[in-house]
């Protein structure tokens, strides 16, 4: 809703015909300036909802209304034993994992002996075919005891290979086991951690919704935090207006609780989204005097100031008829005027009209 202040009062001329119901007047020039209506409510700077972020009953809960909180402080305790019992059969798993992959376990030390063994039968077999080689060259053995030789030399160096093989493929394959089991502990880890609900910013608690013995499920709002020290307006500016609001203007707030206080703010930002439920969109405005009733949630009025114009060329609302029409004395027609705003009591001209021109109307106030 828009409003229009007239910094001075209006003397019109009202004249009154005997028997005829019309009035007359004359625009005049003023210093008006142009307003945009809102409410709203008084909130902390940095508010967040402090939520559960297991399923399990409160066990323990160390804070109160009012009460300042540190960023990382423990707030609240969820009994969650499931996620224990997870955390310790994790841990479980990765010992073992560890202990598999270590150099010394029972299933890599007989893979590496079996390459050991294999590699002794290799360097053995490698000198015999060596010498058999030399002394078949020399016509001293038969083709088929080389021969011989030669196939156990080739079938040692085979066993050798499968043997390295299957050692590096069981390391492999506990240490992938170890990096898996040690990614699900660091895992439950931190979901048990989740069981402790720890405050993610300092601020004052403005409200608690959960008690000690209470079950929550994950997403639950348990508190309400901001800070104490940065209170603002958060307003509703209709679709109509949102318009003509921009970051810097000035504007004046009312709290419901002391309609004879005004305070001076500034819009400070307008929120990039449109509220589905109040059919309208958010502004903040912040405070440049002193505020000395800080109870988030109080509800509040403001009105932005949108623009100002000296000398504005003005007439009566009931002058003014359908169509942006206006009637002149001594016209049977009426003409056409261009306006800027049109209030519940004044609208301002922009052409059509001036000074000097005189208005009838018969729209006369009861």
């Amino acid at each position: 809703m828009k409003k229009t202040v007239i910094t001075s009062l209006i003397a019109i001329g009202i004249l009154v015909s005997c028997g005829k119901k019309y009035e007359e007047t004359k625009p005049v020039k003023k210093n008006v300036t142009e307003t945009v209506f809102a409410s709203g409510a008084l909130e902390a700077k940095e508010t967040y909802k402090l939520t559960a972020l297991a399923d399990g009953y409160l066990t323990e809960i160390s804070f109160k209304e009012n009460d300042f909180v540190k960023q990382g402080q423990i707030l609240a305790v969820i009994d969650n034993k499931q996620s224990l019992l997870n955390t310790e059969n994790a841990q479980v798993l990765y010992d073992i994992s560890k202990s598999n992959a270590s150099p010394d376990s029972p299933m890599l030390l007989k893979a590496k002996n079996a390459v050991d063994m294999a590699k002794s039968k290799l360097e053995f077999d490698e000198k015999q075919f060596d010498r058999y080689k030399i002394l078949f060259e020399a016509n001293s053995i038969s083709k088929a005891d080389y021969e011989k030789t030669a196939l156990q030399y080739q079938n040692s160096k085979s066993e050798y290979q499968v043997a390295l093989e299957n050692y590096n493929i069981q390391k492999q394959q506990v240490e992938q086991q170890l990096s898996i089991n040690k990614t699900q502990k660091n895992v439950t880890n931190v979901l048990a951690a989740f069981n402790q609900i720890k405050a993610v910013k300092g601020g004052r608690i403005y409200k608690k919704y959960k008690e000690e013995g209470d079950f929550v499920r994950q997403g639950e709002v348990i508190a309400t935090i901001g800070d104490a020290n940065f209170i603002y307006a958060k307003v509703s500016v209709d679709e109509g207006s949102i318009a003509k609001i921009k970051v810097g203007q000035e504007a004046i707030i009312q709290l419901n609780i002391d309609k004879n206080k005004l305070y001076k703010g500034k819009v400070a930002e307008i929120l990039p989204t449109f509220d589905e439920t109040t059919q309208s969109f958010v502004c903040k405005i912040y405070f440049l005097d002193s505020l000395d009733f800080k109870i988030t949630n109080t509800q509040l009025q403001v009105n932005i100031t949108v623009g100002s114009t000296k000398d504005a060329l003005l007439i009566p609302r009931n002058y003014l008829s359908y169509g942006n029409e206006v009637t002149i004395k001594g016209s049977k027609t009426p003409i056409k005027i261009e306006t800027k705003f049109v209030s519940s009591e004044w609208v301002q001209v922009i052409s059509g009209i001036d000074e000097n021109t005189v208005l009838v109307t018969d729209n006369i106030k009861k």
